[in-house]
């Protein structure tokens, strides 16, 4: 929203509609519901207003889409969506065609402080996510020891989904609340025993208020246990992946190329650090591995995986950086740092002494750091211990 004395006034409104209807409304939402031709919104939404809006209502048509929206362009139009619109609400999806004086919004109290106000939660301090229309998993990487989440459902369905996904995460001794129709006539604010049976009955809108108790939850640092994967064995050891993601250097929203993904860890550690990644990967079992570890840890939104061959397919989008887990050759390192964006970073790892000399010669053409990475564990050695030693990997990091 542009506000310009010297623009023509908005021709489309997006009104906060919260479940006490047309009484939590502002003054400026009020008026703008007044002189609207037309009333776009989910049947809940016009069914609390309808006392106002009459028949000027237009339910969004089924599957979403704002082409009828936009043929009214330039004629009052309101729409209605549920509070806060940019705060995991609709406003988002509705501006992909508009223009920014084309609109003006009148937000509400947002679901997620409504329940933040009945727990006594601070919401700066408190994770909020939409699993209304999102995996379940997308909970996992938040799950820790006193952790507070609260999360929009689909519907009541969906709250006995997650409270089994709880339970089945060892996540059984959280204190849990279904919160309904918060603000409304049919609000509803019940603790529940995740233990048992849950009641019956919950309606949409619900949200899940968990304060999580039971275990430790992920890392959050890079070089997570190779067991939290699925994987054929081609993946990279923890602290081997660590140190492949410190010279990634991963940033949010930044765009990864991982070729020969292998397993894919290295992309999902990149991502659960906030930014994005493509993984090609020619072996349709390890695809299969990489398809089962994005929906693991929820990352469906953040990650992609091609079965492709990566020198004859990379992908379209420019990388911010780029991982080389296996099949390097000078011209594919060659491409690769002609697509790279500026400052991007390129880290190629060798276990092979083939590889090794491409990474000497690849350091001699384009500058970067060459790091030899041994590690040895220890273990039994008949009656007493040893040292059993990995095979070396050399790691060479350049950036653009």
């Amino acid at each position: 929203m542009i506000v310009n004395p010297n623009l023509p006034k908005p021709w489309l409104t997006l009104v906060g509609l919260g479940e006490d209807g047309l009484s939590g409304l502002s003054d400026a939402s009020l008026d703008a519901l007044m002189v609207a031709k037309f009333i776009f919104g989910a049947p809940r939404h016009l069914g609390l207003a309808q006392e106002l809006i009459g028949a000027r209502g237009v339910a969004w048509p089924v599957p979403f889409s704002t082409a009828p929206l936009l043929k009214l362009r330039g004629q009052p139009v309101v729409a209605l969506v549920s509070g806060d619109p940019f705060w995991f609400g609709a406003g988002g999806s509705l501006l992909h065609d508009l223009k920014p004086d084309e609109w003006c919004a009148r937000p509400n109290i947002s679901a997620f402080s409504w329940a933040a106000n009945r727990l006594g939660w601070r919401l700066e301090e408190t994770c909020c996510l939409g699993l209304h229309a999102a995996g379940l998993a997308q909970l996992r990487p938040l799950l820790a020891q006193d952790v507070q989440i609260i999360a929009t459902l689909r519907d009541g369905p969906a709250l006995d989904e997650a409270v089994a996904f709880l339970n089945a995460e060892g996540w059984g001794k959280s204190t849990v609340w279904a919160l309904q129709a918060l603000g409304g006539a049919q609000e509803v604010c019940q603790k529940l025993d995740i233990a048992a049976k849950l009641p019956f009955g919950f309606l949409a809108p619900i949200m899940i208020a968990i304060h999580a108790m039971g275990k430790h939850g992920l890392a959050h640092v890079p070089g997570r246990d190779e067991g939290l994967f699925y994987h054929d064995g081609q993946i990279s050891k923890s602290p081997i992946r660590a140190l492949t993601l410190r010279a990634l250097g991963p940033r949010p929203n930044e765009l990864l190329w991982d070729l020969g993904a292998g397993s894919g860890a290295v992309s999902v550690e990149w991502c659960l650090a906030g930014g994005r990644a493509h993984a090609l990967e020619k072996h349709p079992a390890r695809v299969e591995n990489i398809i089962k570890n994005i929906a693991h840890f929820g990352l469906d939104r953040r990650m992609q995986v091609q079965c492709a061959d990566h020198l004859a397919n990379l992908p379209s989008a420019q990388p911010d950086a780029v991982f080389i887990g296996g099949g390097a050759d000078m011209a594919l390192i060659n491409q690769v740092m002609e697509r790279l964006a500026p400052m991007g970073r390129l880290v190629v790892n060798a276990v092979t002494l083939e590889t090794e000399a491409l990474l000497t010669q690849a350091q001699a053409t384009f500058g970067g750091d060459l790091l030899r990475i041994e590690l040895s564990k220890a273990q039994a050695l008949g009656t007493l211990r040893g040292w059993h030693a990995s095979r070396p990997v050399v790691q060479w990091s350049v950036k653009k």
